[in-house]
């Protein structure tokens, strides 16, 4: 970026410099004439070197600043620790602020429900690690606003259909929500249309069943399933299940739910089949809505919980985010009816990994944790890698939402001064 701006310091230069020496060449005098000349190009020298080194310089910086990496340091009034995940940070509000915003704002909560100030960081998770860049990009520009705009769109567009609402009450931000406390269904949701990633490995390993679904012989990788497949998996280590192991993240079938339903967190049996028609009809919405601008929605991750609206009454809602680049595969139409895979996510940004080290199986492999936190601490990536993942959700995200994503100056002073001044939330 910097070499490009210093060459075309250099072209504008040298066109000042022809019309300044025709200009000195008028001159009587000739050394007044080669006096001038020369003082003239030391100061055309020093000042565009000047110039070079501002604005090359002033591009990094305005890259870095534009970035927010850093996500649990804001001064938000709170009585609680700050969770921060890998990509969010959830600021709890004291009981007092919680209780005058509802009453402020008139959100269909408890009177008494707890809030909290969710923000996005622009930082890129993969294979369970935080991956920084080289000049200090320690994120992705653009990346956190995407994310939530993707969100809220598919939100408003669930609850705009009838299916159901989620846990965002206000959005003062790009990078922020405003949610209400959700007891969590203890599921990680995971919907697939296409045989790919995971399952086709253990698939190509001989195994024919998924969370207790069967599955023929004779699909090729990539290949469209016969039908949508729900393959959840546990949220976080569920103890005392009997044949689901204490792990995160662990494959579970319909009947474990069933039998279980409490240990999951549903409030009765009836909910699970609500749970898995809002999980087909999420899924069939999105898919269709991409479906009309030339993209294919492979799979994806929802989440779900409970809250009590303002009446007293508990509603299950989807909840974290849905039909992102980050929570799903999202492939090219066009180039997939070629015969050519183009991701329009993450995976993308996954397989550039595992095609960048010498050994992947240190990114597939949960028992070698270790080397793969070593392995992102150590490697500092391209800012072109970065860039080229900042395109593809900002693209992804302004073809879906049909908005343009604004890049933030400096995101973290402008939730400062709107909490302050719009929710007095920062003293």
């Amino acid at each position: 970026m910097g070499k490009n701006n210093g060459g075309d310091l250099d072209h504008i230069y040298w066109h000042i410099m022809s019309f300044l020496l025709l200009s000195l060449a008028n001159f009587k005098d000739k050394h007044v004439a080669v006096y001038a000349t020369t003082l003239v190009l030391f100061q055309c020298l020093n000042l565009f070197s000047e110039m070079n080194n501002f604005i090359t310089g002033h591009t990094s910086m305005s890259l870095a600043d534009k970035v927010l990496a850093v996500n649990n340091d804001l001064p938000i009034r709170t009585d609680s620790p700050v969770h921060s995940g890998k990509v969010r940070s959830v600021y709890w509000l004291t009981s007092e602020d919680s209780a005058r915003l509802i009453k402020e704002k008139g959100y269909n909560v408890a009177a008494d429900a707890p809030l909290a100030i969710m923000v996005i960081s622009d930082r890129i998770s993969a294979f369970d690690c935080i991956w920084r860049g080289e000049g200090g990009m320690n994120g992705v520009p653009g990346k956190g606003a995407a994310l939530n705009a993707i969100s809220n769109h598919w939100f408003k567009m669930f609850k705009d259909n009838g299916l159901a609402e989620s846990h965002i009450l206000d959005i003062p931000h790009p990078f922020v929500w405003i949610v209400q406390k959700a007891r969590p269904v203890m599921i990680e949701a995971i919907c697939r249309q296409y045989i790919t990633g995971s399952m086709w490995r253990s698939y190509d390993k001989g195994e024919r069943e998924f969370c207790g679904i069967k599955i023929s012989d004779g699909l090729q990788k990539d290949q469209k399933l016969p039908e949508l497949l729900m393959t959840p998996s546990t949220k976080g280590i569920l103890t005392g299940i009997p044949g689901v192991p204490a792990v995160d993240d662990v494959n579970i079938t319909r009947d474990d739910i069933v039998n279980n339903f409490e240990a999951f967190n549903f409030t009765s049996l009836d909910d699970i089949a609500r749970y898995e028609v809002l999980l087909k009809e999420g899924f069939d919405l999105i898919s269709n809505e991409l479906e009309k601008i030339g993209q294919v929605f492979v799979d994806t991750k929802f989440e779900f919980g409970y809250v009590t609206d303002a009446s007293g009454q508990e509603k299950l809602i989807y909840m974290d985010e849905v039909g992102t680049p980050d929570s799903s595969r999202i492939w090219d139409s066009e180039q997939y009816q070629a015969g050519n895979i183009v991701e329009n996510s993450k995976e993308g940004f996954r397989q550039l990994l595992l095609k960048h080290f010498p050994d992947p199986d240190i990114l597939l492999n949960k028992n070698r944790m270790d080397e793969r936190n070593a392995l992102a601490r150590d490697n500092i990536l391209p800012e072109s890698v970065l860039m080229d993942v900042s395109r593809t959700y900002i693209n992804i995200a302004q073809r879906i939402t049909g908005q343009t994503i604004v890049l933030s100056d400096n995101p973290k002073t402008e939730i400062i001064d709107i909490l302050r001044e719009q929710y007095q939330l920062v003293d």
